[in-house]
């Protein structure tokens, strides 16, 4: 598993989710640094984290860890390299970072 495409992966779909890293880190029984460490891919999960993680985030161990390439969204990849999907991901996370809220 490329832990920093694992890493882009868990970013955008829990802030699809519109889920802060602290809220995720209780959902899951973790640390809010255990959080950015695993998107920041300086860290893996356990199993047993992993888990928690797909459960809660309602994505597959498929997707999350780069078996798949099936995303939770209504959107494929179908064709893209594993670097395009990378990058794809980066772009989302950069789009919902800049998003002025909704009033």
């Amino acid at each position: 598993m490329n832990m920093e495409y694992f890493g882009d992966k868990l970013k955008s779909v829990r802030k699809s989710k519109k889920i802060t890293q602290a809220e995720f880190a209780s959902k899951i029984g973790v640390s809010k640094w255990a959080v950015t460490s695993y998107e920041q891919g300086r860290t893996s999960p356990s199993v047993e984290v992993l888990i928690k993680i797909c459960e809660t985030l309602d994505a597959s161990s498929d997707y999350m860890l780069g078996i798949s390439d099936k995303l939770p969204h209504e959107m494929t990849t179908v064709g893209l390299s594993d670097e395009e999907v990378r990058l794809l991901l980066q772009f989302l996370n950069l789009v919902e970072q800049n998003r002025t809220p909704k009033k």
